[in-house]
């Protein structure tokens, strides 16, 4: 079995995991201002780890939950096991599991499972973004007063100053606004031309991976800068190349 066939497989039991659980009472592990650690994501995390070192037993495993396997390894896999949790947690059929590998550094493929849609996004590096088996691409749109657009917030202070202040310029500008709660979905939405961007000034490497090689595939582009002084901490600004983003941040 091939890596991008292992990466589907782990994505949608995850996938079908969490869609047995969604809507029922669930345990909280953490609860904070502005996020939720639920008992599923370590239970979904540990689900994708035994089904990829089930394959492939010498990789390294990269999660929001934690790290497994050999970390010396060149093939390190980058999995979010829900990303939406606090969609998850109220309810919101808004979130996906996102995996992506890494081979000494370069991503190589991803992939992004929406349970509640039942889509399935895929990629592999220097081939073509498929949905659902069938190519997908970025929006033709060229305007902003055209575009919809995902402007997230983060989590800590600063963050949330500067996703504000952003999402008020866009919003003077742009058709439509939107803060999804999945950016894994917010970038697979991009690349499938149902948004026009999305940006974020504080993320995680586990959230992203999967979207970045995704949306580079279907035509779009993607800015990543590293915070100083964070661990594994980005800002982001993706979009389909084709609009002038730099007038809202």
């Amino acid at each position: 079995m091939n890596y991008l066939d292992v990466a589907k497989q782990a994505a949608c039991q995850a996938g079908a995991f969490l869609k047995e659980h969604f809507g029922k009472p669930l345990d909280v592990d953490e609860a904070k201002h502005h996020d939720i650690k639920l008992a599923l994501d370590r239970e979904s995390q540990d689900l994708i780890t035994r089904v990829i070192l089930g394959a492939f037993p010498d990789h390294a495993i990269y999660g929001e939950e934690g790290l497994a396997g050999n970390q010396e390894s060149e093939y390190q896999w980058i999995v979010d096991p829900i990303d939406g949790t606090v969609n998850f947690f109220y309810g919101i059929p808004h979130y996906c599991v996102s995996i992506a590998l890494r081979h000494k550094g370069e991503l190589i493929l991803g992939t992004i499972y929406d349970p509640s849609m039942g889509d399935l996004w895929e990629v592999e590096k220097g081939s073509p973004a498929l949905l659902n088996g069938e190519p997908i691409s970025v929006s033709p749109r060229t305007k902003l007063e055209e575009c919809a657009l995902f402007v997230g917030c983060g989590k800590d202070e600063e963050a949330l100053t500067t996703g504000l202040e952003r999402f008020r310029k866009a919003s003077l500008r742009a058709r439509k606004m939107r803060m999804m709660g999945s950016a894994a979905l917010g970038m697979a939405y991009v690349a499938t031309g149902r948004l026009d961007a999305y940006v974020e000034s504080r993320i995680s490497l586990w959230d992203i991976a999967a979207g970045q090689l995704l949306l580079e595939a279907a035509g779009g582009k993607t800015e990543l800068t590293e915070i100083p002084g964070n661990a594994d901490a980005w800002s982001i600004v993706a979009t389909n190349g084709k609009i002038p983003i730099e007038e809202i941040l």
